[in-house]
């Protein structure tokens, strides 16, 4: 992100009266800490936002805002920048002027050597805008409509020359062209609309393309069951699979490069009645833990968060099921606490985000190297902090509670439904109440819920059948809170930054129980009940994960819609 030198920025932010000089110089040092710009880490605390920053930047540098959500972007300017060059070089060619200059919405609008590029590259003068991240997401939305159609029609020429290939071994079919070919263009078609998944999934006369963005499954397309067993055959050649393996389940990962983004990709193969299903995850390999305002933690859920991640020994866990961004909550934790005068272990499966000054290990069941094991390991490498990145059965919680129990603060996961569910979880892995009482410090449980697109964000007066609906489904869920529907709400109209769906990305939705004193009782009584734990929690000030996201709600964050959705998983 393009930053404004930190002294002018300073001036700037306290003559607005928006940062005292205090929170400025904090900002710079948790920068320099998190490899960010005092500007990035002021927006992702919420102490300023991104349209008031971005105007900063276009009066200190002396260039017009793009402001694309405002103005028509021109599609026959914006196809002269191919869109790979226009995702390398962050720039979105947007209109033309009546003397053949070209107008670039640029993330940097200080870059002469990319302005230089522009000018030869598409001969013609180059005028530049400052683009925002929301500017850019509009100009690649357009490149993504198209290559929604390219990508079909890449994969229907593919799959044609592919069922006319003489090919027979699976081996060769795997290094065949036009099988290489779709497996790519899934993959660069899944990356560049930032789908999170890609679903392969094998029924009686054909496969199911699905891709998996912003928590929610899309069908992309179907194709000949013929091609089938070679794509299989290319996506486990990719990740080392054994080809010949068709009964039992495979694990494996693999890079893949498009320009300079790198994406791990985790595979899962998994026998199914009519073949093969096929799972890949993707993950930015580049992307960097996210503070935990920019997760969506509200100041109340943080201060628990940081009391309890600030203590020297004890059990942080984080749970939900699969998918609701439990690991991710878990690195934010990690590089929350990452100083120098700590020693950081991590053992993980995989490891998904390579983290600077912490030492993380990676699960090998082969070499045996599990949980358990691997933990025992790390209890000898004289470590401050672990991070164990899932605790799932009774030998991992118990080292787990024994490290907590000698002085070690101890990150992990656990699949529950909530929070206090965690505590009759643990009692079933073997773990006494006593020994839980004593080691656990605090439980978060998360969903993720989609944001309402800012591109297409109105507001509207909820109808009284609407309201009724909504009544009706918290009733079904069985949420014990009185809660009345604001009388204004938010959605996403649909446009093409947000593929007409109305939403774009996601953010969390949280609980946070702290074991207090009276919870620790409640722990280990005899007559222990978790709806009796529950209730004083509550009366402690227990917001759960339906009040937070009715919360974000009506700061028409997200949707009601979309809160009980997830609520339900």
């Amino acid at each position: 992100m393009l930053q404004i030198p930190n002294e002018k920025l300073k001036d700037l932010l306290t003559n607005d009266g928006l940062v005292t000089a205090l929170q400025f110089d904090e900002a710079v040092s948790e920068g320099l800490r998190m490899n960010q710009g005092p500007a990035e880490v002021l927006m992702g605390s919420n102490l300023i936002n991104a349209e008031y920053y971005y105007t900063l930047l276009a009066k200190y540098y002396n260039v017009e805002k793009a402001d694309l959500g405002q103005r028509q972007i021109d599609e026959q300017s914006l196809r002269l920048l191919s869109e790979d060059l226009s995702r390398q070089k962050r720039v979105i060619m947007f209109a033309k002027d009546p003397d053949g200059s070209l107008k670039a919405a640029m993330e940097d609008p200080t870059d002469l050597g990319t302005i230089q590029f522009l000018s030869t590259h598409l001969k013609a003068k180059i005028k530049p805008y400052l683009a925002s991240f929301e500017d850019l997401n509009r100009g690649l939305a357009f490149y993504s409509k198209k290559g929604a159609e390219d990508f079909r029609k890449v994969i229907e020429e593919n799959i044609r020359e592919s069922l006319r290939s003489k090919v027979k071994d699976i081996k060769e079919a795997a290094l065949d062209l036009p099988i290489v070919a779709i497996t790519d263009n899934l993959l660069s078609y899944a990356t560049a609309i930032r789908s999170s998944d890609i679903h392969l999934e094998v029924f009686e006369s054909e496969v199911l393309v699905r891709f998996r963005i912003d928590g929610v499954l899309h069908e992309m397309m179907r194709i000949q069951k013929e091609v089938h067993p070679a794509i299989v055959a290319r996506v486990k050649l990719l990740a080392q699979l054994k080809l010949d393996e068709h009964f039992k389940p495979q694990d494996g990962r693999f890079r893949y490069k498009i320009g300079n983004d790198i994406t791990d990709v985790r595979v899962s193969i998994l026998p199914t009645y009519y073949g093969e299903k096929v799972v890949m995850r993707l993950l930015p390999a580049t992307q960097h833990p996210l503070s935990f305002e920019e997760l969506g933690m509200f100041p109340d859920t943080i201060k628990i968060l940081k009391e309890n991640i600030g203590k020297t020994y004890g059990i942080v866990l984080v749970t939900g099921p699969t998918g609701s961004g439990k690991t991710t909550t878990l690195y934010s934790v990690l590089n929350t606490v990452n100083h120098p005068e700590v020693n950081i272990v991590t053992i993980e499966d995989p490891v998904e985000y390579d983290m600077k000054y912490v030492n993380q290990t990676q699960v090998n069941v082969d070499a045996g190297m599990t949980f358990s094991s691997g933990l025992r390991s790390l209890l000898r490498q004289d470590p401050n902090i672990i991070m164990v990145g899932e605790i799932r059965d009774p030998e991992t919680a118990e080292i787990s509670v024994q490290a907590a129990l000698t002085g070690h603060l101890v990150l992990s996961t656990l699949h529950t439904n909530d929070a206090p569910t965690a505590i009759p979880r643990l009692i079933d892995m073997r773990v006494e109440p006593f020994l839980i009482a004593a080691v656990l410090n605090a439980v978060m449980a998360q969903r993720l819920v989609r944001r309402i697109c800012l591109g297409c964000i109105v507001s509207y007066k909820p109808t009284p059948e609407f309201i009724e609906v909504m009544k009706e489904q918290i009733t079904e869920l069985k949420i014990n809170i009185s809660y009345e529907i604001p009388k204004v709400l938010f959605k996403g109209q649909g446009c093409a930054v947000c593929g007409r769906t109305g939403y774009k990305g996601r953010s969390g939705i949280y609980e946070v129980l702290d074991v207090t004193e009276t919870i620790r009782k409640s722990i280990i009584s005899p007559r222990f009940s978790l709806d009796e734990m529950r209730e004083i929690a509550r009366k402690e000030g227990f917001v759960t994960m339906f009040e937070d996201g009715l919360r974000k709600v009506e700061r028409g964050i997200t949707t009601m819609e979309e809160v009980l959705r997830v609520i339900r998983e």
